[in-house]
């Protein structure tokens, strides 16, 4: 067990898991650690009478017979998300005076999923929370779902002429869809389509800003972006609408500094430089109603609240307070009239309402089988002295040298095998005898105060890969793709110290799929302290913070395909507080051939050829091809995942 997290086993209380696991750092309030040990999750921070049991649900899971891996989606979090972020926003502004109000809009590519928009524009309505469509898929989706007539829609993005048309059908709809320009020449073409179908839109604009981002998306803002324009370029855009007549479709200030913010004082920097550009603007006359403050609010995935990049150094409030004081304070000294605020925000409403619980299938131990050590007649010096090395090793003796010379001894058996010096069999007795010193040498370490940094290492070294039934690629793609942190947790036995530390490993076939940190005490470590697990009883762990991207990032990656998912509602008069709502089947193995461009009834025809020809040679009895060709469409249907239920 690494050494931060060293408990006596028999002083072990839930107030040192969530020490080591900062499940209640990371939870944002809708996840901790109850008294039995077990993950809970609470749909309403501020209600706490209603607590949903993580291994409630996995058995109610199991009892559906729905298979693992499963996505499991809490849709009372969605919406208690949204709720929390329009009523902090109606807070602050009374409490400013700001004359203003809020309009935040929901960036659908964060999570396209169906019954996440769906979700969100229910629980957004009172509050005419929006949508925001970057491509032209998602425009057709947000055309259909966002039909508040009060409530935004902003479209960001490249835009083509059917972008526009489609963009002017929403007006005709009664919508205020704002088409925001990130190339000057994208206006001229919007001016052209608009006139052309006598349609007035609603023109924002994207202004590429000299205050930048922190974080690992700072590269999205500055005069480098990708998209917007700079000053000159918005001038010249309102001198343009200004000449065509229309000047006072020019409603909208955008901009964006960046994803998952972890510094405050970039909010408040570019908050004031976008206030003093849409300042100018109302002077010159143009009549701007909205400043789109775009996204950026983060989370804090690591619960260490710093400016490290998969945290954050403020709070909710924090950022609506500094959005909302930092507008009214250049706004009031210009002169000019307090703007509507939108916000962009979509990590933070969507990432804590999902997570994946995968089983533990299998533990691939460092020291692989051990072999009988006793002594031979005819055993090499190599192997006799890593054997005495082992018998005489104490606490008392100085364990840096031992751990020297046991690492000598092992270099050079491995030397030595490779000159035919000794035997195989030889080898492997060393190598078992090393692994025995160095969990020695750890143990002997775990209370002292200084470790040698070589020992240290022993941590990663001796820990255990844990086979897990999923797919990083699929379903923690930025743990693979850019190292973001996503918490990893037990779902039961934290309630007992833990036995041993292990990092993860998928059932993929790429070297690359695992995941070797992990958030351990508000710190990054490489090994993840576990408890006990029994061989034979199914064992879950959970990936939290995945409803942002990761539930739309995934790839095919081995053709495994989206997960099973379960939608959970809270229910107070449920004995478990919660209920099953919705069971969305994944991918099955005929699915994710077909997106390949197989055909699997054709390829079932082809096998069973092949088959009946085995039959008729001989080779197969009958009855047994039947089965043969059963099992092959079978699996065709079946998913995608390792079926454990088998075991």
């Amino acid at each position: 067990m690494s050494q931060s997290t060293q408990t006596d086993v028999n002083k072990w209380t839930i107030e040192d898991a969530e020490r080591v696991y900062g499940v209640s750092s990371w939870g944002g309030g809708y996840f901790e650690i109850g008294q039995n040990g077990h993950v809970h999750v609470i749909p309403e921070p501020h209600h706490h009478n209603v607590r949903i049991d993580l291994k409630a649900v996995i058995d109610e899971i199991r009892d559906e017979n729905i298979q693992f891996p499963v996505v499991v989606r809490f849709h009372d979090v969605l919406r208690s998300q949204v709720v929390n972020l329009n009523e902090t926003f109606a807070e602050v502004i009374a409490d400013a005076g700001y004359q203003g109000k809020y309009r935040g809009v929901y960036p659908i590519k964060v999570n396209q999923m169906r019954e996440v928009v769906e979700e969100i524009v229910d629980a957004g309505a009172p509050y005419d929370y929006g949508l925001e469509a970057g491509s032209k898929p998602e425009l057709l989706a947000v055309l259909a779902y966002n039909t508040n007539p009060n409530s935004l829609t902003i479209l960001n993005g490249y835009k083509d002429e059917e972008f526009i048309k489609l963009a002017l059908l929403g007006r005709k709809l009664g919508r205020k869809v704002v088409v925001v320009i990130e190339k000057f020449s994208e206006l001229t073409l919007l001016i052209k389509v608009s006139k052309e179908m006598g349609i007035s839109p609603i023109v924002g604009l994207r202004a590429k800003m000299q205050s930048k981002g922190q974080g690992r998306w700072q590269g999205s803002s500055g005069e480098r972006a990708k998209f917007g324009l700079n000053i000159s370029e918005i001038i010249k855009a309102a001198r343009l609408l200004e000449q065509e007549g229309m000047s006072d479709t020019l409603q909208l200030l955008h901009f964006h500094i960046g994803s998952q913010l972890p510094e405050i004082r970039a909010i408040k920097d570019a908050v004031n430089e976008s206030a003093r550009i849409y300042s100018e603007l109302v002077k010159m006359g143009f009549g701007l109603k909205y400043v789109d403050v775009g996204g950026g609010l983060g989370i804090d995935y690591d619960g260490s609240k710093s400016t490290a990049d998969s945290s954050r150094n403020y709070s909710v409030k924090e950022y609506v307070a500094d959005v909302i004081y930092g507008m009214r304070e250049v706004c009031d000294l210009e002169g000019v009239p307090h703007p509507h605020i939108v916000t962009e925000s979509g990590r933070a409403i969507t990432a804590h309402h999902s997570c994946v619980i995968t089983e533990v299938v299998g533990e691939i131990k460092p020291d692989g089988a051990q072999l009988d050590t006793s002594e031979g007649s005819n055993d090499h010096i190599l192997l006799k002295n890593m054997r005495d090395l082992a018998k005489y090793l104490s606490a008392d003796i100085n364990l840096q040298e031992s751990y020297n010379d046991a690492t000598q001894y092992k270099e050079q058996a491995s030397d030595a095998f490779k000159l035919r010096v000794i035997s195989l069999e030889e080898l492997g007795k060393i190598e078992t005898l090393y692994w025995q010193i160095m969990r020695k040498i750890k143990y002997f370490y775990a209370d002292r105060d200084f470790v040698p940094e070589e020992v240290q290492s022993l941590d990663f070294s001796l820990s255990s890969q844990y086979l897990c039934n999923f797919s990083i690629f699929q379903s923690a793609v930025d743990s693979w793709a850019i190292d973001q942190i996503l918490p990893v947790v037990p779902i039961t036995g934290l309630e007992n110290a833990p036995v041993n530390d292990g990092s993860l490993v998928d059932i993929t076939c790429d070297s690359d799929g695992k995941i070797d940190k992990f958030v351990i005490e508000h710190a990054i470590d490489h090994v993840l302290p576990m408890p006990k697990i029994t061989p034979g009883e199914p064992f879950y762990l959970g990936l939290f913070l995945t409803g942002a991207y990761q539930d739309v990032m995934g790839d095919m990656h081995n053709l495994f395909g989206r997960l099973n998912e379960v939608h959970i509602f809270s229910h107070d008069d449920d004995p478990q507080d919660f209920y099953i709502e919705e069971f969305v089947r994944g991918s099955s193995v005929e699915h994710v051939l077909s997106v390949m461009q197989y055909h699997p009834s054709a390829m079932a025809i082809d096998v069973k050829k092949l088959i009946d020809k085995e039959v008729a040679a001989g080779n197969i009895k009958p009855r047994e091809g039947v089965k043969w060709t059963d099992f092959y469409e079978h699996c065709l249907a079946g998913y995608t995942y390792l079926n454990t239920t088998n075991k």
